[in-house]
């Protein structure tokens, strides 16, 4: 995970802190300066804290101004759970920073070939095509994929019982067109010009469509704007599309919150 987040403190030149919650003993202190000299790493700031993980780390990143939370995988018994339990729902639910999932941590982490952004109807998503296309030409990945949901249920009510095959194909495509120049006005105002971007439309249930997708093209990194922090009474009933990647990871996962501004 040191390795991990090393490669993104220098993708981003950034500051690397570390939080630990846990009680903070000299054995601790050793056990991590240890781990820093065997990483080649200088001595880091490290951010003690007690009690409740999710909290104090929600709590830490606030008073470090953290723009970016980065967490990995946890092996238990031989089997590959995933950190993306209470704790980690509960940061992607109400940090208010950007959080980057570590789906299998290296120690020598390679540069990301195969970008896929959610492009969803939502005030971060914006933010999370301008954060990929900055971070696919400082990896010189081969593609990024913009992927946008043809929404159904609004093809089904445009197109009425009446209507022939031909005027509902027709209206697909009008409906697509109008989904990727959508995406095209974004681009527009990005720099993107090293990137080969494909602006992929997909149907069906959003979340679960959008893992296959990530499955298939075999991406590093799936970028996602960060649900909302508090869910109505029919997310709560019906789980957001997003619960289909955050319940089985595909790659590493980058929610971007863009709702504190940025210190450059």
């Amino acid at each position: 995970m040191l390795a991990e987040a090393m490669h993104l403190t220098r993708l981003f030149s950034a500051e690397l802190i570390l939080i630990h919650v846990g009680k903070k003993t000299d054995e601790e202190e050793r056990k991590m300066q240890t781990l820093m000299a065997k990483m080649n790493l200088p001595s880091l700031r490290v951010v003690w804290k007690e009690g409740h993980a999710a909290k104090e780390i929600l709590g830490a990143c606030r008073e470090e101004k953290i723009d970016l939370l980065v967490a990995g995988a946890l092996k238990k018994e031989k089997v590959l759970t995933h950190y993306i339990g209470s704790v980690a729902r509960a940061i992607m639910r109400r940090a208010d920073c950007s959080v980057y999932l570590v789906y299998n941590p290296s120690t020598d982490p390679k540069p990301i070939q195969q970008i896929v952004v959610n492009a969803e109807d939502s005030r971060h998503v914006a933010r999370a095509i301008e954060t990929a296309c900055f971070i696919a030409q400082r990896e010189h990945a081969a593609w990024m994929h913009i992927v946008r949901e043809l929404k159904m249920l609004g093809l089904t009510l445009a197109a009425n019982d009446q209507s022939t095959e031909e005027e509902y194909n027709e209206t697909k495509q009008e409906m697509m067109r109008d989904e990727i120049e959508s995406v095209q006005q974004i681009l527009n105002n990005v720099a993107h010009d090293r990137t080969k971007i494909n602006i992929k439309m997909l149907s069906g249930k959003s979340g679960f469509e959008l893992r296959k997708f990530v499955e298939r093209k075999q991406a590093g990194l799936l970028i996602v704007g960060a649900p909302p922090q508090r869910l109505s009474l029919f997310d709560r009933i019906f789980p957001h599309d997003l619960e289909y990647v955050f319940a089985d990871l595909p790659c590493n996962l980058l929610v971007v919150n863009a709702q504190k501004e940025k210190h450059g």
